[in-house]
């Protein structure tokens, strides 16, 4: 399951040029989907929420655990807090940035109940990232942070801990939030609204994904796997696309 990031009522931050977050969300996560169906999943569920935040974050849970997701994948882009922001004017218009962070960053909770799940898609995730040539941005771990500081727990790649988050916490699947990059950055916002950018990071999480399915697959001795009768439930090899689901909660 692909969670689209916050909602159009509720947009999230705001990017260097004026743009809001959510529509960042919605771009990259398409193009997730639209790789995850080329890769040749059965199945991929896009998640599109409406209305107040706090309400859309309890209803992505609870739409994700009545669908039965393998995983739970949260699309975001980062922004800084408020004392890092400086003031620039852009076509006209007086706007916000901080140059001053760069990257992706990856978060689980501790509390959700396949810690172990969200843990090893998290490292895969973070691995395809950086093998592209894409670095996560260490910031997270700074007193400066405040309430936004997170602990580390994977310095290689790049994830941290963001326990009481609903929908890394109560989703009853493994489940990873990115933050695909800083849109408050004046030119990683160019890049991340950019097609190759969004299509590194997409090949990125589909082959996280694949390797997230192979790691898990029950290794069944031949002989039982070649049993008349026996049937294997894996949320695992791709096989022939069927069209992606597009869920809205409203």
């Amino acid at each position: 399951m692909i969670d689209v990031g916050h909602t159009a009522e509720a947009p999230g931050a705001t990017s260097a040029r004026g743009f809001p977050e959510f529509s960042f969300n919605l771009n990259l996560a398409k193009r997730i989907e639209q790789q995850l169906l080329a890769a040749g999943f059965r199945r991929s569920v896009l998640l599109i929420s409406e209305g107040p935040s706090r309400k859309a974050l309890a209803e992505r849970v609870k739409r994700a655990n009545a669908l039965g997701a393998d995983l739970f994948l949260s699309i975001h882009h980062d922004s800084v807090p408020d004392t890092f922001l400086e003031n620039w004017e852009f076509e006209g218009q007086q706007r916000t940035f901080s140059d001053r962070f760069h990257g992706h960053s990856i978060f689980i909770s501790n509390d959700n109940s396949n810690r172990a799940g969200s843990l090893l898609f998290a490292r895969l995730l973070g691995t395809e990232l950086g093998k592209r040539g894409l670095q996560y941005t260490p910031h997270y771990t700074e007193r400066y942070m405040g309430h936004r500081q997170r602990l580390l727990v994977d310095a290689q790649a790049g994830v941290y801990r963001y326990d009481e988050l609903l929908v890394l916490r109560d989703t009853d699947m493994p489940a990873v939030l990115l933050e695909a990059g800083s849109i408050i950055n004046r030119e990683e916002e160019l890049r991340m609204g950019s097609g190759e950018r969004q299509a590194l990071i997409s090949t990125a999480v589909a082959d996280a994904v694949k390797a997230f399915c192979t790691a898990r697959r029950p290794h069944t001795p031949p002989n039982v796997a070649n049993a008349p009768g026996v049937v294997s439930r894996q949320a695992t090899a791709p096989a022939a696309a069927t069209p992606a689901q597009t869920i809205k909660q409203r």
